[in-house]
């Protein structure tokens, strides 16, 4: 839910608290309110059910639930659907990158990255939320 000033709100899970402090600064360079950052998939969706993010970063490796199974929890409750996921992954497979969309990532990308890239590709997620899907990889193949 969109902050009183306006802003996108924003919740962080990473489990590696170097990862999650990169996140923080490129969500703090995109101008977004960060609402929550945790090191866990379960304190994680309990965040997005009571505060209605506007953006979700999810990491995929995580202790409780993961990354991929807090989105399809976003996307399976109406309340919370309307939420970005953004995927943030080491794994670069085009089955990883899959696996995330099919989860409901509406945008995926690949660790490592730069505070300046993330914040960039959060820009251009909220710019193009109408446009379908994002990544900074090519489209997986058809089925």
């Amino acid at each position: 839910m969109t902050d009183a000033t306006g802003q996108l709100t924003v919740v962080v899970a990473d489990d590696d608290e170097d990862i999650r402090s990169l996140i923080v600064i490129a969500v703090r360079k995109a101008k977004l309110t960060l609402l929550a950052d945790l090191p866990e998939g379960i304190s994680a969706l309990a965040a997005v059910r009571e505060h209605k993010p506007d953006i979700v970063l999810l990491d995929v490796n995580m202790p409780g639930l993961t990354g991929l199974e807090v989105a399809s929890a976003i996307r399976a409750d109406p309340e919370l659907a309307p939420s970005m996921v953004f995927i943030l992954s080491a794994s670069v497979d085009d089955t990883a990158v899959a696996a995330g969309f099919a989860a409901g990532a509406d945008a995926y990308m690949t660790k490592p990255f730069s505070p300046n890239t993330l914040a960039a590709q959060l820009t251009a997620l909220i710019a193009s939320t109408a446009s379908g899907p994002t990544t900074d990889l090519p489209a997986p193949p058809a089925p």
